[in-house]
């Protein structure tokens, strides 16, 4: 597959990654919206407790098997075929495995991490382990072959769930239950529609010598997961064990609406991101051209996303989740703030390491990480929420610091190029994060702020459009989108 042919096929499937993750992100933050104000900050703690156990066992399920599916160059379908087998019913053995474990010992896991009555909780939610297992493997080949269209049309069923069944039993008084049947619902309509639509389906066949083969590449992305995971959720599992539901459901909840707004614009491209470099992993020139293209385009809405949730979060806070809501605004302002550094800055550096076949280098970063992440959350947290939460978001930059030496002397990416590349957009926003700070103080209305934003959103792509390279790629990126459509 030349360069062209590599550079049409991620266009077009970033249109439809776009599409995908544009509907989905913004169904979920409104279905989030309306639940914020029928279900209380603890309901929302109980789902993060759940959500955190099933997620660590959702990580030995997958085994890292997707990534080794897109990342590795088969000799041809059968051989690709083959090895997607052995990975599914690899997938599925873990699956079970790891429920009969939750279910055996959930009791005990519950009081572990602080909530001691949560146990059938944990037990029923993670039966989407078993979902999850029919259609990761599915989902990886859709995106090898960038096939995005045909998952934009299955995550559009999905997105619907919120709707039709979450939102109707919050309203019936089932509190976190309403939430957790409503994303095993999602994981069984998500596992159904893609097993249909799927060329490939499961047989009966399973070869050791392959397993071992896609062993040796995914224990490094396995042991990756792991590491992602005790830097996602240590935070969560000091919150529930120092202080309570609600503050938990507090911290994860403006956590995850934050989250949301960013992965509008991140979900859609990692994936075609991750799978473009692994086409051109073997094409230096190319590989490091499309990946401070892709830097710089998301850097374009990131940057000015973040600043812009630090500015108007009491704002911010008052829209999306309601009056219930008003402690969460300093959370979602700073954790914003250092989300944006981090996603340009961070999270696709580790992209570079996985379509170059070392995750072992993401598993490294991961690590110097967590050396200075928990010994600051565990001291930040005799010293109250507060201090926890903005020590937290901080230590984030050190993450930054840690991409870079590794970028820098494992990959050949010289942190000068690196800054010089989003320079323009980042400068852009922090001078509209600027205005956007004054014009607040002439009015404190809702419709004056509102209003302002829109005078920060003409302001920042006006000064955006001074820059004569990132005006050129904005455009031209703009109509090869419209060419594909």
């Amino acid at each position: 597959m030349n360069e062209n042919n590599i550079k049409n096929k991620a266009i077009y499937a970033g249109k439809w990654s776009l599409a995908t993750e544009a509907a989905a992100k913004l169904v979920s933050p409104i279905s989030n919206m309306v639940l914020a104000r029928i279900l209380s900050p603890e309901a929302f703690g109980v789902v993060a407790i759940a959500t955190m156990i099933m997620s660590f066992a959702d990580m030995f399920t997958d085994a890292g098997f997707q990534k080794y599916l897109i990342q590795h160059e088969f000799r041809d379908d059968e051989e690709k075929y083959q090895n997607t087998n052995v990975a599914f019913w690899t997938n599925l053995g873990i699956s079970f495995f790891l429920w009969a474990i939750i279910i055996l010992f959930r009791n005990p896991i519950a009081t572990m991490v602080g909530n001691p009555g949560l146990g059938n909780v944990i037990a029923i939610a993670c039966v989407q382990l078993l979902l999850t297992s029919f259609s990761s493997i599915q989902m990886a080949l859709y995106r090898r072959d960038f096939d995005f269209k045909t998952l934009f049309l299955v995550r559009m069923v999905a997105i619907c769930v919120p709707f039709t069944v979450t939102i109707p039993l919050a309203l019936s008084g089932l509190s976190y239950w309403s939430i957790i049947i409503g994303s095993i619902v999602a994981q069984l309509t998500n596992a159904v529609i893609l097993t249909i639509k799927s060329k490939w389906k499961p047989f009966l066949f399973y070869k050791i010598a392959i397993l071992k083969e896609m062993f040796s590449f995914s224990i490094w992305s396995l042991i990756e997961a792991i590491s992602i995971w005790a830097t996602s959720w240590i935070d969560a599992f000091i919150i529930g064990s120092y202080f309570n539901s609600y503050y938990l459901g507090l911290y994860k909840t403006s956590q995850m609406m934050v989250n949301a707004l960013m992965a509008l614009v991140v979900s859609a491209i990692i994936p075609v991101l991750f799978s473009t470099l692994s086409r051109l992993q073997n094409d230096e020139i190319n590989f490091r051209r499309t990946y401070f293209k892709m830097q710089r385009l998301v850097s374009v809405l990131v940057f000015p996303i973040g600043i812009g949730i630090y500015v108007y979060r009491d704002l911010a806070t008052e829209i999306i989740l309601g009056s219930q809501w008003r402690e969460a605004s300093e959370i979602m302002g700073i954790w914003a703030l250092t989300s944006a550094v981090m996603i340009v800055l961070g999270h696709f550096c580790s992209e570079v390491y996985r379509a170059k076949g070392k995750p072992k280098l993401s598993f490294l970063a991961q690590v110097l990480h967590l050396v200075f992440l928990v010994p600051v959350i565990v001291i930040s947290s005799k010293f109250g929420f507060w201090v926890l939460i903005y020590a937290r978001s901080l230590v984030r930059m050190q993450f930054v610091l840690v991409h870079f030496l590794i970028m820098k002397f494992a990959m050949g990416f010289p942190i000068l190029e690196t800054i010089k590349n989003v320079f323009p957009t980042a400068i852009s926003a922090i001078i509209m994060g600027i205005l956007g700070y004054y014009l607040q103080q002439l009015n404190p209305s809702i419709i004056w702020r509102v209003f302002s934003i829109v005078i920060c959103a003409l302001f920042y792509f006006g000064m955006l459009s001074l820059f004569k390279d990132v005006r050129n790629e904005i455009v031209a990126f703009a109509r090869r989108l419209i060419q594909r459509a």
